[in-house]
Order: C-alpha cells, then sequence, then structure tokens
C-alpha cells in the first residue's frame, strides 16, 4: 500500500540524510516487527487446523468424538508463539520509540545550530515566531506522528506483509479477490494525497504566521500601548487566526474523506470471500476450516487498511512539518566559514576596505534581478587605534557597512581584510576575538547582570566584573545596582533603561578586550545623565584600540579622528572634522543643520 506521494517520499529521504540516526537499526526493528505481527495469524491458523484435524473424527451419530489433545497442543503451542511474537513486538516497539525520540533530539539541535549560523539577512527575512514554530511546533508534530502514526505504519506494515503470505497460501485466487477489491481505496488514497499535502502546507503556515503575528503582539505591546493601537493589531491577529482555522478545516474535511473507507471496502472484501467460497464448493480444495480461517485472515488483512488512514492525515502534517523543518536546514549558513582559515594575532591591525559593493537579494515575490543595491565602490584604509564615525542620511548605508566589517554579511563585489588578511579567511572565533559589535540596541538576556557579562567570558571572576566596570569608568553606576552583579535585567533587560542597557553592553565589550570596537551608536537614544557616563566609557574603551562608529549624532563625529560620510551607499567625503566642516559638501550641511538643531534645543 502506498502510504504517501512522491513529494512525501521525497521529503522522507532528504529527511533520512539529515538525520542518519533514524535509519540505524531499522532493519533488525522491522524483523521484531515482523515476528511480533506474525502472531496475529496463529488464531486464524489454529482454527482451521482445529476443524479440518481436530473435528475430522466427529460425525453426526457422535459429534463429541474430537481429538482433544490435538486441540491442547494447539492451543499451548499458539500461546508459546504468542508470548514470543508479544515480546517481540513489544522490543520492535521500544526501539522504535527510542530511535524516533533521539532522532528527533538531534534534529533539534541541528535545527537550532543551523538557525543560530544564519546571517543577519535571513534573521530579517523569517518572522522570529516563524523560526520558533520550526523547533517547536514542527518538530512537536514529528514527534507525535512517530508516536503514533510511525508506530501504526510499522505494526500495520509488517501486519499487511505476513497475512498476504499467509492468505496466498492458503488459496492464491481468493488472496487476490481481496487485494483486487482493496485496490480501489489505494486510488482512492493516492487521489486525495495530494490535496492533503498541500492543505496541511496551507494549514502550518497559517500556524507559523500566528506565532509570528502574536509574537509580535507580545513583544510591541509598548508601542501599542503608547499608540492605542492594541485593538488595529488585534485584528491582524484574528486575521492570521482565522486563516489558520480555514486551512484547518480544509483539511480536516479532505481527511475526513478517508475515515470510512477502511469500514466500506472491508464489508465488500468479507462478502466477497464467503460468496466466491462457498461458490467454490469443496472441489476447490478449499477445506471448511481454511474458509473460516480465511474470513479471519481478510479482517486481519483489512483491519490495517482501515487504521492506515486514520493516520493517513496525521502523516501529510508530519510531512508537511519536515518539509518546513527542511526548508529552514536548506539555507546555506552565513556567512559561510573558511575551508583554510588563516591564524591572525591580537595586535596593531589595520583594517583595509577594498572596492566594497553590497546588494540585499531580492524578497519574496521580488525577481533575482531586483537587487537591493546598498554600497557601492567603497574603498578605503583605517589605520590601528583610528577613532572613526561613519556617518549619512538614513539608508545610507552606515549600519550595512558596520555588518560587513564585523562579517554579520559578506560583500557583493570587492572585500575587507584585517591585519591584510582577508576577513572571510579568518575563524569566526577568532574574529570575535579580534572585533566586537556593541549594536545600537543590545540585547540582554532574562537573567542578572553577571550572567549577561559572562556570555563574553564565562571563566570570567565576580571580581574580574567588577574590575571591568571600574575600568571604563562606570564604578559609580555599578554602586547603584540594587544587588550589585546579582542585579535581575529582566526579559531582554526590561528593568534597565536603554542607557543602561547600552553601559552593561560596552562592560560586556570591554571584557574580550578586542583591538577592534564597532559601535552603532550607543549615545543615540539615551537622558542626558546616561549619556554622560556612556561618552566617558566610551573615552575609556576606546584607548589602544581602533573604534569604528556608526554615528547618528553628528557630536560622535566631532570627537572622532575620522569621519567617512556615505550619500546613498557610496562613500563621498573622508577626512577629519576639522577639515569637513570648512568644505562645501554633505557633511558642512549635515552639521550645519545639527548645530541649528542643537542650539534650538538648548
Amino acid at each position: 500500500m502506498t502510504i504517501s506521494s512522491g513529494g512525501a517520499l521525497t521529503t522522507l529521504n532528504r529527511g533520512v540524510r539529515a538525520v542518519p540516526s533514524l535509519s540505524q537499526g531499522i532493519g533488525l526493528t522491522i524483523f521484531l516487527a515482523l515476528l511480533g505481527s506474525s502472531g496475529r495469524v496463529v488464531v486464524p491458523v489454529v482454527i482451521q487446523i482445529a476443524i479440518d484435524h481436530g473435528l475430522q473424527r466427529a460425525t453426526s451419530s457422535n459429534p463429541q468424538d474430537v481429538d482433544v489433545a490435538l486441540v491442547i497442543k494447539l492451543c499451548i503451542g499458539a500461546a508459546i508463539y504468542l508470548v514470543i511474537a508479544g515480546v517481540a513486538q513489544r522490543t520492535a516497539v521500544s526501539r522504535l520509540g527510542q530511535r524516533s525520540e533521539s532522532a528527533l533530539y538531534e534534529l533539534r539541535v541541528q535545527l537550532f545550530q543551523h538557525i543560530h549560523l544564519l546571517s543577519l539577512e535571513d534573521h530579517n527575512d523569517e518572522q522570529r515566531g516563524s523560526l520558533v514554530s520550526r523547533v517547536t511546533s514542527d518538530v512537536e508534530t514529528l514527534s507525535q506522528f512517530f508516536s503514533w502514526g510511525g508506530l501504526a505504519y510499522l505494526l500495520n506494515g509488517a501486519l499487511m506483509i505476513i497475512v498476504s503470505g499467509v492468505m496466498l497460501a492458503y488459496d492464491w485466487l481468493l488472496a487476490l479477490v481481496v487485494i483486487f477489491i482493496s485496490a480501489p481505496l489505494v486510488y482512492v488514497l493516492r487521489r486525495v494525497q495530494s490535496r492533503l499535502v498541500a492543505a496541511y502546507d496551507a494549514s502550518r503556515l497559517a500556524n507559523s504566521q500566528v506565532l509570528g503575528s502574536t509574537a509580535e503582539l507580545i513583544t510591541g505591546g509598548e508601542t501599542l500601548h503608547a499608540y492605542s493601537a492594541g485593538q488595529i493589531f488585534g485584528q491582524r491577529v484574528k486575521q492570521s487566526a482565522k486563516s489558520r482555522g480555514d486551512a484547518q478545516t480544509k483539511a480536516t474535511l479532505i481527511g475526513a474523506l478517508l475515515f470510512p473507507s477502511g469500514e466500506i471496502f472491508g464489508a465488500i472484501s468479507v462478502s466477497a470471500v464467503v460468496f466466491i467460497g462457498l461458490w467454490r464448493g469443496a472441489e476447490s480444495g478449499l477445506s471448511a476450516g481454511a474458509l473460516v480461517g480465511f474470513i479471519f485472515l481478510t479482517y486481519r488483512f483489512l483491519e490495517p487498511i482501515a487504521e492506515l488512514t486514520e493516520v493517513l492525515d496525521q502523516t501529510q502534517t508530519a510531512v508537511s512539518g519536515m518539509r518546513r523543518i527542511l526548508g529552514i536546514l536548506a539555507i546555506p549558513v552565513g556567512p559561510p566559514a573558511p575551508l583554510y582559515p588563516i591564524s591572525i594575532d591580537k595586535g596593531p591591525l589595520d583594517i583595509r576596505v577594498e572596492n566594497l559593493s553590497f546588494s540585499y537579494r531580492p524578497r519574496d515575490g521580488e525577481s533575482e534581478s531586483h537587487q537591493h543595491n546598498v554600497l557601492h565602490g567603497l574603498t578605503c584604509t583605517i589605520p590601528f587605534g583610528t577613532q572613526v564615525a561613519v556617518v549619512g542620511e538614513t539608508g545610507s548605508g552606515k549600519t550595512t557597512l558596520g555588518r560587513l566589517l564585523a562579517r554579520f554579511s559578506d560583500p557583493s563585489v570587492g572585500g575587507i581584510s584585517i591585519g591584510g588578511v582577508p576577513i572571510n579567511r579568518i575563524a569566526n572565533e577568532q574574529l570575535r576575538k579580534i572585533l566586537v559589535v556593541v549594536p545600537q540596541e543590545p540585547f540582554l538576556f532574562s537573567d542578572t547582570v553577571a550572567a549577561n557579562l559572562r556570555f563574553a567570558l564565562p571563566a570570567a571572576t565576580d571580581q574580574n566584573l567588577i574590575d571591568a566596570f571600574s575600568h571604563v569608568d562606570l564604578q559609580d553606576w555599578f554602586e547603584a545596582l540594587p544587588n550589585g552583579l546579582e542585579t535581575v535585567v529582566g526579559q531582554r533587560g526590561a528593568q534597565l533603561s536603554a542607557g543602561e542597557r547600552q553601559l552593561i553592553a560596552l562592560v560586556r565589550a570591554s571584557l574580550i578586550n578586542p583591538d577592534i570596537l564597532i559601535l552603532d551608536e550607543a549615545t543615540s537614544s539615551v537622558d542626558a545623565s546616561t549619556e554622560v557616563r556612556l561618552t566617558r566609557a566610551l573615552d575609556k574603551i576606546s584607548q589602544g584600540r581602533t573604534t569604528i562608529s556608526i554615528a547618528h549624532r553628528l557630536s560622535t563625529a566631532v570627537r572622532a579622528d575620522r569621519v567617512l560620510v556615505l550619500d546613498s551607499g557610496v562613500l563621498v567625503q573622508d577626512g577629519s572634522h576639522q577639515q569637513l566642516v570648512t568644505q562645501p559638501g554633505i557633511y558642512a550641511e549635515m552639521f550645519k543643520s545639527w548645530e541649528a538643531s542643537h542650539h534650538t534645543s538648548e
């Protein structure tokens, strides 16, 4: 019996290749399942032998003349075999459960590691709720399938093989009749399966959209409250939930077409066996006991078909979930690790940017030719120890340049080298010791201050962490924390202000003692007193290393040794603040506007 369409088989093959442990030892498990399922045919065989041989001496004049000894031997032999078959079946079930759970654990870990290695561009393309659903909901769907559906396929498939063999041995003609009548059921399943696949794909997609929109509703709660937009956004969540419900209802209705199929075909098959068996009579060589046993075997043959129709919809759900998981695993990790990494020592490392261009890949629904060009032909050299500010209007490519320098993405054209070594030839672990990024909105985990700092340096002692605050001139702020290092920051650092989260991020960066520090404007969204602390900490942490600041405030550019001015992805000006402010150009205009707004605010 074909249990899945070609697409489902392809997905299964890909899944086995992705998780090889899923198929390990499957041969022995199948053998044990066959042995266990053979116990299901013992009773029909015993009945046949008992009727044909145990009752052969019985006559109408002496109906009690039965070979009791033979019947007792048959019952004892059947009981022993059933015990052996039961042990074999239980072992097969246990092996399948252990192997499937081990494989699912491996798949979860592999999926988590793969998502972790995806480029930031891939993370931006996928809703975070959708990625979470891959690791949780989709893998849980596979777990549910293996706990019932996979078990049903193993045991029922083995039973059908055993029963088919015994039926052919009894009477090949009646066996062909049963198989012939059951064949249309296979045809029905094949016709409906393609629709089930599409329906469950739509259902899983709608489910991930519900998770994504719900995650946005929760994480964006502050913004929604600020604009009283909860009801408006709630309609979006409601629409996602309705779409998911409609998709699941459609899939359920299609699956419901299969539910009564087994019962219908079962009744037809048994009726045909009885009619043809009686019509052929004893002349066919089919004894009374064999006919009775064959009827029992017919039920045994049709039982798994009826049950498999019930698990078919779960199969399609699992196939859909596996396809979505494999879709994530098929995304190339990025940037890829170098095949032959070049070692580079910490020290005075210059940065060289050569003919750098970058284009974001087309969004969903756009053609491959539609490129989002962000940077065009940037070339510059940043000597070690230089304090650089990258400025430009919104969308000029400042943040993208910072991501390329940190190798969160690889350039489309050109390259970046550190200390003369191409950045894509440096092992990621070594690069992260040389170069550290402090984003504009640093992420803090829901834990203590100490735990968030130790993500950078797990071996750091409490004294090391306290010294790190002193090193960046933040001892006074640290001493004001209610519980010192054990202060809980809350989810995403919610119990701290934006500026305080930046302070912890700077201390965390200082623990690594990098040669190159990239700052995505740490002072862009903080109050005046925190800005003073941040500026003081930045001055401390910038000493003796190269610092590249993505400057949203020109006060950063004023303090920098060098200013790079971007306009629509092109490097249009390069020099010190004193040089650029006196030259006609974009920087002078930006500075005049900033200075005017600064004086007005004062």
